[in-house]
C-alpha cells in the first residue's frame, strides 16, 4: 500500500503559477479553490494561503472591484519581473565594481603618498626584535617545563594510579 503524499508549499506555489499562466485569465477566490483542486491537485483549504503568499511576493496581482476580489498573473509579467531583477542585479554589480576600483585606487595612492618615516622604521625593527625575543623565551620556558612542580605532581599521581591498576589486575594486595 503506497501512501499518497501531499504537496509541499513550493510545489503548490509553482502549480498555481502554472495554472495562471495556462489560463491567462482573472479569477475570484471561489473559482480558484474549485479549479485549482480539479486541475492542479491543490486542496481548496490551502488555495487562499498559497494565493496570499504569491500576492505578497508580487507574483500574482489582485484588485478589489466592488465587493469582488480578482486575482491574475500573466506570463509577460513574470518575464518583466525577471528582466527588472536582472537589470537591478547588473546595476548593483556595476556599482560594487566601481566601489572596488575606487578603493583600490585609494590604497595605491595611500601607499605612494606615505613618506619614509624613520620613526616608523625604527618601531617596525623593534617589533621584529620583540617577536624574536618572545619566541626565544617561549622555547626556554618549554625547556624548564619538566622541572615544573605541577608537572612533577601530575606524573607522581599517574604513577600511583598505574601502580594501583596493576595491583588490581594482578590481584596483589599489600
Amino acid at each position: 500500500m503506497s501512501k499518497k503524499r501531499g504537496l509541499s508549499v513550493e510545489e503548490k506555489r509553482s502549480r498555481m503559477m502554472e495554472f495562471f499562466f495556462e489560463k491567462k485569465d482573472f479569477f475570484q477566490l471561489k473559482e480558484l479553490e474549485k479549479l485549482c483542486q480539479k486541475e492542479k491537485g491543490i486542496t481548496s483549504m490551502s488555495v487562499k494561503e498559497i494565493l496570499t503568499s504569491l500576492v505578497d511576493d508580487g507574483m500574482v496581482d489582485t484588485e478589489k472591484i466592488g465587493t469582488s476580489v480578482y486575482f491574475w498573473a500573466f506570463p509577460s509579467k513574470a518575464s518583466q519581473t525577471m528582466k527588472k531583477k536582472i537589470n537591478d542585479l547588473n546595476k548593483k554589480t556595476e556599482d560594487t565594481l566601481n566601489r572596488k576600483a575606487q578603493l583600490e585606487k585609494l590604497v595605491t595612492e595611500s601607499k605612494t603618498k606615505r613618506e619614509d618615516n624613520k620613526e616608523r622604521d625604527n618601531i617596525l625593527k623593534e617589533l621584529e626584535k620583540k617577536k624574536e625575543e618572545n619566541k626565544q623565551l617561549i622555547s626556554e620556558v618549554e625547556c624548564y617545563q619538566e622541572c615544573d612542580p605541577d608537572v612533577i605532581e601530575g606524573v607522581k599521581n599517574q604513577v600511583v594510579l598505574a601502580k594501583e591498576t596493576i595491583n588490581r589486575w594482578t590481584g596483589f594486595q599489600l
